[in-house]
């Protein structure tokens, strides 16, 4: 797997490399402090990972990431930044990570031990579009983290106007969109809308409850909440349960 480091401060290029080196696989391939200097060498070069610091000189990490972002080639894109005002922006990148300075080590390796799977996974489907290589697992927002997290993992999701809230069993996110928005990015086989502010996981099912109006309510494994089935869902999710 090759990466390349885009930090313009030299001791923590000299640090983010050794952790590199030290807990993973990957090889470094080069480094760089200028943004116009990572543009240039990716047009000539395919890399499958970048190291982006966000305040370089030139062209700051988001610009950047927003020109790989047209490359046919997509590498990963791991954000690093002592600033927590940009997650946001990270997220709708689609960065695969967003790791704060100073580095802790444990933060670190834990990223880079999921990057590496996420890359073996994507190079074992080597026809998948990008948009599907990560079919598996989707970046969700915590306290200005972004967190790989398994799709399965989910439960359920719930519309709060222009946000959405996330449950997984133990963990809630908030992300900045929409329900629809959000939805899109689901795998339709696992989820299904089953009411204007509720997406449910099919698979965290436990009991499909009669309501009023000839609706439902689904109680889900582990968690002591109720999603509804509104009228208008009705008939899918009958079709969709075989009921």
């Amino acid at each position: 797997m090759k990466v390349i480091i885009v930090e313009d401060e030299f001791l923590a290029q000299q640090e983010l490399s050794w952790l590199i080196k030290n807990h993973s696989d990957m090889e470094i391939v080069a480094s760089f402090d200028d943004g116009m200097d990572v543009l240039k060498y990716l047009q000539h070069h395919e890399v499958d990972a970048i190291f982006l610091d966000i305040n370089i000189p030139s062209l700051d990490g988001v610009l950047l990431a927003q020109n790989i972002s047209k490359f046919a080639h997509r590498p990963f894109i791991v954000f690093i930044t002592a600033w927590k005002e940009h997650a946001v922006e990270a997220f709708e990148l689609e960065a695969f990570d967003y790791i704060l300075k100073p580095y802790q080590e444990s933060r670190i390796i834990g990223m880079l031990q999921k990057l590496e799977v996420a890359y073996q996974q994507q190079t074992s489907q080597p026809a998948a579009s990008h948009e599907n290589r990560d079919a598996t697992t989707i970046n969700l927002i915590k306290d200005e983290r972004i967190i790989v997290t398994d799709i399965n993992d989910i439960y359920y999701a719930e519309a709060h106007e222009k946000m959405t809230f996330v449950y997984t069993r133990r963990e809630s996110y908030v992300m900045p969109m929409n329900l629809t928005e959000f939805c899109s990015r689901l795998p339709e086989s696992h989820f299904f809308r089953c009411h204007r502010s509720y997406v449910v996981n099919l698979s965290k099912i436990r009991e499909i409850e009669p309501w009023f109006n000839n609706t439902y309510i689904l109680r889900l494994r582990d968690l002591d909440f109720q999603v509804p089935v509104s009228r208008s869902k009705v008939k899918e999710f009958r079709q969709l349960m075989r009921l």
